[in-house]
């Protein structure tokens, strides 16, 4: 385990980086657009970082505060009153989730269909490029880390992007241009291998390449120059005695109430369908292919959520960004979720003033690529030749999530995988095939009375003087219907000159005509 632990380091650690540079805005950006303070995103971050990455089974997941809740949170808050009253609630959610983890309900995220987790991981991905196009041209207005299609300022994605055509801040441009360049050059596996450059990951550069123009702004081209809201804004602490001012504690006064419970149910249900969908997700983007166990990460989740309601931290949950910004950096094991939130502690405490002079239009840079890895092209393509069973499903999801939120869209490819789902099967139950005149009926699996029309459909195709065996040895049950339709059958065959042969039958038909 040592020597395991030791191989996959320098990979762990560079890929924890890129996650604490895609983490550090989106963190401060969910605890805004909920109404929280900006400290209890990155306490999130933290808490899912360090506690849920070291008690997660998962090796490539990374856990935070998750912009599908923010609408959530944001109702939550105001229904509370209080943020602190909030916060109360939070920790029985956690204490929930764990209960259902240790009842081994995170079944339920096995049930998800392919075709709709394809579909979800490609629409963050466009979802992350429209995104961050506004920030890369500097018109920072929404908050990073609203994934919404209508957003708090009242825009949506796509007029978003007109009025940043519009109002673009121009010194953005260039240190946008210049972050991906770097970014595509640090893909290639020469500059990767590099004995220098290889040991940093390119996001790095990036970042400290949009530091350094935008100080040169200031001094060649200060109207060019980006500050105020087109910059990280982490709080900073004057001293360490302030650091208990950044913690909100828990009001458990209202835990009698109603409401109070109505809201820690609703977090930890909707807290853990997400966490269920993105762990999956995650699976799915592992080069590995190694599997999560789900009931342990709702235990992990739960515990998380619980200590970061302690300590006035946002609900926690996997979130498939980060995630899968993780893998696409060479992440090897779960240590690099637990080092991006131990980054995260200790930068933010120590070198606010710093990281609050990178500017947004770099780190859009940053999760452009990541967006892209996750949509390419080849992915609709491949869908596509899978059939359409399963490119509607994937397509489906993919604009309805764009065009609404996560969960909506999610929801929506859920009802259009299980339609397809349940046609596939209900075809498949009942087939018909020919040879020569000799026709083969199979029955396979459970044949109830939904087959009915198909079965109906299928022997009314059978001409006079033909050779029929009725299979049923794949069935594991038969409508009483369908038993009356081929008794029906049979007995009609005598008249029509049909010679009938049944094979595999549990149930009570006529043998042989």
């Amino acid at each position: 385990m040592n020597s395991l632990f030791g191989s996959n380091l320098k990979y762990d650690l560079k890929a924890s980086l890129v996650v604490f540079l895609v983490a550090l805005p989106l963190c401060l950006g969910i605890a805004i657009a909920s109404g929280a303070p900006p400290m209890s995103g990155l306490i999130a971050g933290i808490v899912g970082g360090i506690i849920v990455g070291a008690l997660s089974g998962s090796n490539v997941s990374v856990s935070g505060p998750a912009a599908g809740l923010t609408v959530i949170v944001l109702d939550s808050i105001n229904s509370m009153g209080t943020f602190p009253l909030f916060l109360a609630t939070l920790v029985i959610a956690g204490l929930i989730q764990l209960g259902l983890g240790i009842a081994k309900a995170g079944v339920i995220g096995y049930y998800f269909p392919h075709a709709v987790i394809k579909g979800m991981l490609t629409a963050i991905g466009l979802i992350l490029i429209l995104k961050q196009i506004p920030h890369a041209l500097g018109y920072d207005v929404d908050l990073m880390g609203d994934e919404a299609f209508l957003q708090a300022d009242d825009h949506n994605t796509f007029s978003e992007i007109w009025y940043a055509i519009q109002y673009s801040s121009i010194g953005a441009i260039p240190i946008v241009l210049i972050a991906m360049g770097i970014l595509i050059l640090f893909e290639r596996p020469k500059i990767q291998n590099h004995r220098i450059f290889g040991v940093v990951p390119g996001a790095l550069w990036a970042v400290l390449s949009g530091i350094l123009i935008n100080f040169f702004y200031g001094i060649w081209k200060p109207e060019w120059q980006l500050g105020g809201d087109h910059l990280v804004s982490i709080p900073v602490l004057e001293n360490i005695g302030q650091l208990g001012d950044l913690l909100t504690f828990p009001d458990f006064s209202m835990i009698g109430e109603s409401t109070f419970w109505v809201v820690a149910a609703t977090i930890a249900i909707i807290g853990s369908l997400e966490t269920l969908l993105s762990i999956d997700a995650a699976d799915k983007l592992d080069p590995m292919k190694r599997t999560t166990p789900p009931s342990k990460e709702l235990v992990a989740q739960g515990i998380g959520n619980s200590i970061s309601g302690l300590i006035g931290g946002l609900p926690v949950t996997a979130v498939i960004v980060r995630s899968s910004a993780n893998v696409a950096s060479g992440a090897k094991t779960k240590m690099s979720a637990v080092f991006h939130g131990v980054l995260l502690m200790i930068l933010v405490l120590s070198i606010p003033t710093i990281l609050n002079l990178i500017p947004l239009s770099c780190l859009a840079a940053v999760l452009f690529l990541v967006g892209y890895k996750l949509a390419k092209p080849s992915i609709f393509i491949s869908i596509y030749k899978n059939g359409w069973d399963q490119f509607i499903p994937f397509i489906v999801t993919v604009v309805a999530i764009l065009f609404t939120d996560l969960l909506v869209g999610i929801g929506i490819g859920m009802v259009f995988g299980l339609f397809f789902v349940v046609k596939t099967n209900f075809v498949r139950s009942v087939t018909l095939t020919e040879m020569n005149g000799n026709y083969l009926l199979k029955l396979q699996k459970d044949v109830s009375f939904l087959n009915k029309a198909l079965l109906m459909k299928n022997l009314a195709q059978i001409p006079s003087g033909s050779k029929v065996i009725i299979n049923a040895q794949k069935a594991q049950f038969i409508d009483h219907d369908i038993q009356e339709v081929l008794n029906d059958f049979i007995a009609s065959c005598y008249d029509k000159n049909i010679s009938i042969t049944v094979e595999g039958f549990k149930y009570k038909i006529h043998e042989k005509i």
